[in-house]
């Protein structure tokens, strides 16, 4: 079950990486093997560190929040995964330029803030580092895969998997924030 969480939590956190790599693939001047994995190991590394950072974070507080931490978990991710559906209704686009190092760096740490909040939602959640650990290099891997993904499909099928990406990612974080919220209740 974890590694299904671990998993499902991780390919909802690269849902914006996914449809920023597609839609900026189209600024990239070129699209060769090297440049892809540039930028798809650059939003991987800072993905995955801002989530470790957010659980380091969140672990720091969870004995002074400990009554609430779990409810505080879940909005964190309530509020991600609203900012999320949001972006993907509205149909806001977030093409970024993906050329040079700045650019990627600029464009890793916007799609990385809500690992940021999943991380510390995380800890207060409960999550020891073993635990957290799975979800790590989940965020890695799958970061790394849907930006390469994305920036292939990008000058193939266009932007119009971009924002149902984001649609499906704030959904994913909304049921895992209801369940965060289930077992909370259950514990009063």
């Amino acid at each position: 079950m974890l590694i299904v969480r671990s998993l499902l939590l991780a390919a909802s956190l690269c849902a914006d990486c996914f449809a920023v790599s597609l839609c900026s693939s189209l600024t990239l001047k070129n699209v060769r093997g090297r440049d892809i994995a540039g930028v798809a190991l650059s939003f991987a590394v800072i993905q995955t560190a801002l989530l470790a950072l957010g659980w380091g974070f969140g672990y720091l507080f969870v004995g002074l929040l400990a009554g609430i931490s779990k409810f505080i978990g879940a909005a964190l991710l309530i509020y991600v995964a609203a900012g999320m559906l949001r972006d993907g209704i509205s149909n806001r686009s977030e093409s970024r330029d993906l050329n040079g190092l700045r650019n990627v760096v600029i464009g890793g740490l916007a799609t990385s803030i809500d690992a940021l909040a999943v991380g510390c939602s995380q800890s207060l959640s409960g999550a020891a580092f073993p635990q957290i650990l799975p979800l790590l290099i989940s965020v890695f891997a799958i970061t790394l895969l849907s930006v390469v993904l994305g920036i292939r499909l990008g000058s193939r099928v266009g932007i119009r998997f971009g924002r149902p990406a984001v649609i499906a990612g704030g959904t994913v974080l909304l049921a895992i924030a209801a369940v965060i919220l289930l077992q909370g209740l259950e514990l009063l």
